[in-house]
């Protein structure tokens, strides 16, 4: 089968199919099943027969190599080892993590519960700090040998390539959005430079509000599917927003726990404005190349509209003056 059927085959995965694959790995499930917030992957909460529920996540085929997988589990693994609190997957009898049925790659974790962080509140920050922190304290300790970085390349300058080359912008838009995108990878550039040599090492990659919960007071960090290497700002900038003031206060708030566990280079503040207009390039990209699933339409109706591709357009040129101003300051 080609990557275009098993593309098909995945946009069209069934409920019964994936509660066929969940009991060909010894979990006898109930019936029960709940559709999870997430569109990269299919995740579902599903019931199990005299037991809690567990969570159940399909991999959309030709994103990650099984190597790149299983490293990742391996990671979470052994942060979860070391008592850092993050949802791992479940472990079967032969020591396997990543399993398969049919076509579908699947792993397997424990269902937790829990509510957004409050991004205002001062220990909240700070007790996310500090675990992320401890995830960056182990990080650094060794390297990903099958997943990419956060550079520059696949997070900007690709992406843009792939939107102007499938007429994704509005072709009375294309000059302006290929102008600005240029200026902006130029931009980015002299961020990196300014910031000079930084640490990279093993993160969690799309560290955003949704991917903690907090239970227990305090937080349970999930959804390690985009760990990749890269500079630690990234895994602390997108709690970042809002007006300058507030954001100074909030970096503080982060770095009064994460710098308990792990040494924070003020020189990456240079990068904040430059991560989040790459993150802006790549998610625009990301939705674009999954327009053609029948789940992105229906979560995202207000992308590929005239009106999406001129308000990204303007946001961009935000980014390229905040990326001209001085980078935040950490006392």
């Amino acid at each position: 089968m080609n990557e275009e059927q098993s593309k098909q085959a995945f946009a069209n995965l069934t409920p019964d199919t994936m509660l066929d694959a969940i009991e060909s790995a010894n979990i006898r499930c109930d019936g029960r099943f709940l559709a999870l917030n997430s569109y990269e992957n299919r995740v579902y909460q599903v019931g199990v027969e005299d037991d809690k529920p567990i969570v159940a996540k399909f991999y959309r085929p030709a994103r990650w190599s099984d190597e790149s997988i299983i490293e990742e589990h391996q990671f979470t693994l052994e942060l979860a080892d070391a008592e850092i609190p993050v949802i791992a997957p479940i472990v079967d009898s032969q020591g396997r993590t990543l399993h398969q049925y049919e076509l579908f790659r699947f792993t397997l974790y424990q269902s937790r519960g829990g509510r957004a962080p409050e991004l205002d509140n001062p220990d909240h920050l700070e007790q996310l700090g500090r675990f992320i922190g401890r995830i960056h304290a182990m990080g650094a300790t060794q390297e990903f040998k099958h997943r990419p970085s956060v550079d520059i390349e696949s997070y900007t300058i690709e992406p843009r390539a792939w939107l102007l080359d499938n007429n994704f912008i509005p072709l009375h838009l294309t000059e302006a959005y290929s102008g600005l995108t240029r200026d902006l990878i130029e931009q980015i550039q002299n961020c990196f430079e300014r910031a000079g040599v930084v640490n990279i090492l093993r993160l969690h990659g799309d560290c955003h509000p949704g991917n903690i919960l907090w239970r227990d007071d305090k937080p349970h960090i999930v959804d390690f599917d985009d760990a990749r290497m890269g500079p630690s700002i990234q895994d602390l900038w997108m709690f970042l927003s809002g007006d300058r003031p507030f954001m100074t206060a909030r970096l503080a708030d982060l770095l009064v726990g994460y710098t308990d566990f792990y040494e924070f280079n003020p020189a990456e503040l240079h990068l904040v404005e430059a991560l989040r207009t790459m993150r802006m390039i790549h998610y625009a990209a990301w939705l674009a190349r999954r327009w053609d699933d029948p789940a992105f339409p229906l979560a995202f109706p207000w992308f590929n509209s005239m009106n999406y591709w001129e308000e990204h357009i303007l946001q961009l040129r935000e980014q390229a003056a905040l990326m001209d101003e001085a980078p935040l300051v950490w006392d």
